[in-house]
């Protein structure tokens, strides 16, 4: 039996290249598995949205059961990534083809994985982008008391 999952990515960059951190939430059904912010340092936006999209794929290959038999949905804002790895768009940028590269084999472990455009408003995105803000909202005042 194929089990079906939904994933929920955001990266975020305060300034582009800035301080940058990539996230995600997996659901099976209603009912949330992980959730997980992660700080990139300093990096460009593309670059923490592909991360957040590696992050939560590998997790998803390795906490929840042979991948082959999973199905992943996958929302993105990122038009331009989500474009890039459906293959409409061409990746150009020489930082960007290693991280499409990735995503594109762990693809390929699972059963199934489809990535699909949705705005930030949508409330599965909104939330980790809300995880992000908080995690470099916290970093940044780390960074000024210093």
């Amino acid at each position: 039996m194929v089990r079906k999952v939904t994933i929920y990515t955001d990266g975020a960059s305060r300034g582009n290249p800035g301080m940058s951190a990539s996230g995600f939430a997996v659901y099976d059904g209603a009912k949330l598995l992980k959730r997980l912010s992660k700080y990139n340092g300093i990096k460009t936006n593309n670059f923490a949205e592909y991360t957040a999209i590696m992050l939560a794929l590998r997790w998803c290959a390795n906490a929840l059961g042979d991948p082959k038999d999973m199905d992943v949905e996958l929302y993105s804002d990122s038009e331009l990534v989500v474009r890039q790895l459906n293959g409409r768009y061409r990746v150009r940028s020489a930082e960007m083809k290693p991280l499409n590269e990735s995503v594109q084999r762990l693809k390929g472990m699972f059963h199934g994985v489809s990535f699909t455009n949705r705005r930030r408003s949508h409330e599965g995105i909104s939330e980790v982008d809300a995880d992000l803000n908080r995690l470099l909202d916290t970093i940044e005042e780390k960074a000024a008391k210093r």
